[in-house]
């Protein structure tokens, strides 16, 4: 045993660590951060998605488009409740954007294609869900009174779902 093995006295580098050690310690601390970014991640976030902004706040004129209108939902305005529609013409979410607003009309399962019953009139258009595919999951999300709501939930299925636009 030497005399300062023996001795309580601190351990001393005898110099500046070498470039090759400084730089693997820069690398292992680079690959511990890294490590714990992915464990951090939540496990519905798939990989290069980009974070979600906060939706734009209803502006004064609720009829006009918002920019990017065909990618932008509008978030749901106080005393509405959201319903998702599926329409009979699927071809008519191509002139449809989030901030139109619509007459909304059913023929129930089983009536004639001429006794059509209003809905709702000027619903606002929250979303269009689809527009581009053509496998029947294309979808209208529309901004309705709770009493609208209710009765276009409650109709039987086979129901048939169509819109009037407004200028």
């Amino acid at each position: 045993m030497t005399a300062s093995e023996g001795s309580l006295r601190p351990a001393r580098w005898r110099g500046l660590p070498r470039g090759g050690t400084l730089l693997r310690v820069t690398l292992v601390a680079m690959l511990l951060g890294l490590a714990a970014a992915v464990l951090r991640t939540p496990s519905g976030c798939p990989p290069g998605a980009v974070p979600a902004t906060l939706a734009p706040t209803p502006s004064a004129n609720p009829t006009a488009a918002p920019p990017g209108s065909r990618g932008g939902a509008l978030p749901l305005p106080d005393g509405a409740v959201g319903v998702p529609v599926r329409l009979a013409e699927p071809a008519a979410l191509a002139v449809l954007h989030p901030g139109a607003r619509v007459d909304l009309l059913v023929v129930p399962a089983g009536g004639a294609a001429g006794a059509a019953v209003l809905l709702a009139t000027r619903a606002l258009v929250l979303d269009v869900v689809g527009a581009d595919t053509a496998d029947g999951s294309s979808a209208l999300y529309l901004a309705l009174r709770p009493e609208q709501a209710q009765r276009a939930v409650g109709l039987p299925e086979g129901s048939r779902f169509a819109v009037v636009v407004r200028g």
